[in-house]
């Protein structure tokens, strides 16, 4: 479902990624750890398709991110750190558009915002502005987007950030979940 051939990617001369090579089969989930700086973020930012690789590659259920882009991502949900939100949309309107961009079909877009706002816990959040709410109701609404397409693979950078203890299990809890019929990869 994902496999990484040799990522390298460097700023100027500062290599921040080098050789990276693993592979994650359904059913997986993988802990990607290091400490600060060691270029986790980066490493998944090229395996999203949002930062090119100086050499290497991902393929994403079988599709290159280098070579075929945009059919490695409709397989990919990711969950950045720091995920760019709307903050005058309140999340249905936000998952609305993700739905839309993701190119959900209109007559499973509603089912497929409602199951991510249940699985992502956000239901009493539902009628706010996203920029109203708390950094762990919006890195939840983040982890919503993320599993809006019901993507095979999973990356998801720091996912309980921001979390209380309480949420923190509920993530973990879907996470395991959803653990079974994906391949995910954790920072």
């Amino acid at each position: 479902m994902l496999d990484i051939r040799s990522l390298e990617k460097s700023f100027g001369a500062k290599r921040a990624v080098q050789g990276v090579s693993f592979t994650l089969e359904k059913g997986t989930v993988l802990g990607f750890l290091g400490p600060n700086g060691a270029g986790k973020s980066t490493t998944m930012r090229m395996i999203a398709g949002v930062l090119e690789p100086d050499a290497g590659d991902a393929l994403i259920d079988g599709k290159s991110i280098v070579s075929h882009r945009r059919q490695a991502q409709a397989a990919l949900g990711y969950l950045p750190e720091g995920a760019p939100l709307y903050d005058d949309m309140t999340p249905p309107e936000f998952l609305n558009f993700m739905a839309a961009a993701r190119r959900i079909e209109r007559s499973k877009r509603k089912d497929a915002v409602e199951r991510a706002i249940a699985d992502a816990r956000i239901t009493t959040v539902s009628g706010q502005r996203i920029g109203s709410l708390s950094k762990g109701y919006r890195r939840r609404v983040g982890l919503a987007g993320a599993i809006l397409h019901d993507p095979p693979v999973l990356l998801l950078d720091e996912p309980t950030d921001g979390l209380d203890p309480n949420q923190k299990r509920a993530v973990r809890a879907l996470i395991a979940r959803m653990a079974p019929t994906k391949a995910i990869l954790i920072s």
